[in-house]
């Protein structure tokens, strides 16, 4: 899957060098270095990219050479790449390449662990608008490499009625007629519900696609049988590891889960120097 790679790179980069690397100044300018980037503990690894295009970006003599591939599963311990080169370019981009790579590892780790856990059911995980500001692109794309699915990137590419816009549009279905009306060409409509009532006049209005806002297991039952297969159903709010897997069971299509890409939690590396043919 292509990876985008974007301004968010440079403006990493622009955010810990700044005007350059005092620290990094101290060495002499032709001296090299070797080292080796581990991963201390069991994790699906993604980000490869924005490493090479750090290090590309400092100087394009740096090319780290990968031993896992993107989306690949590690063990605690492995040795991820090895990196050769000036020594000022590699730890020049060191934090700012490990940065990416642990944030991304760490959303494509846990959105693997929910896939693994729903396994067999037929639902898709989703992610959620609810990222880290201006890493959306990036922490998505993690989602994808772990073996989810996107729900819309912003507020263009999808329309999604909840319930500010149903009570500002008069009524469920008014809202529903409108965003109808007015959706280009391709642009899912979905619409948020929050009890079986309101599933009920979504069906009723034609919904095709329908979030339930926090169901409970016994409501998410009972909608999956009013539906009947007359709109893709997406479960939505308290989801955790613990329940995804009950919450698949109920036979929704979807699971939709913010924690992915804004409670995350990093993967634990280390860019390690070796000498002599270590590692």
């Amino acid at each position: 899957m292509d990876a985008p790679v974007g301004e968010e790179l440079d403006r990493a980069l622009a955010e810990d060098l700044g005007p350059g690397d005092l620290t990094g100044a101290l060495l002499p300018p032709g001296q090299r270095l070797e080292a080796v980037l581990v991963c201390r503990e069991a994790a699906v690894v993604c980000g490869r990219p924005w490493v090479d295009a750090v290090f590309a970006r400092l100087d394009p003599s740096i090319r780290p050479a990968w031993r896992v591939a993107e989306g690949q599963a590690v063990a605690a311990g492995s040795v991820l790449c090895r990196i050769e080169g000036p020594a000022r370019g590699i730890l020049a981009g060191e934090r700012t390449a490990l940065n990416f790579l642990q944030t991304l590892s760490g959303v494509a780790t846990a959105t693997r662990r929910h896939v693994e856990a729903v396994a067999g059911t037929g639902a898709r995980i989703l992610d959620t608008r609810k990222t880290l500001p201006g890493l959306r692109r990036p922490l998505k794309y993690a989602v994808r490499t772990g073996g989810g699915h996107n729900h819309r990137m912003g507020l263009y590419d999808g329309i999604l009625i909840k319930e500010n816009h149903i009570r500002a549009a008069g009524s469920l279905a008014a809202a529903l007629a409108r965003a109808r009306a007015q959706a280009p060409p391709g642009v899912p409509v979905e619409v948020e519900v929050e009890d079986l009532a309101m599933l009920d006049q979504a069906l009723a209005a034609g919904a095709r696609h329908i979030l339930l806002d926090n169901f409970s297991l016994d409501d998410l039952r009972a909608a999956v049988r009013r539906a009947a297969g007359r709109a893709r159903l997406e479960a939505s709010g308290g989801i955790t590891l613990a329940n995804v897997r009950r919450v698949a069971e109920t036979g929704v299509d979807d699971i939709s889960i913010g924690a992915l890409t804004k409670d995350l939690r990093a993967v634990d590396l280390s860019l390690q120097a070796v000498a002599g043919g270590e590692a």
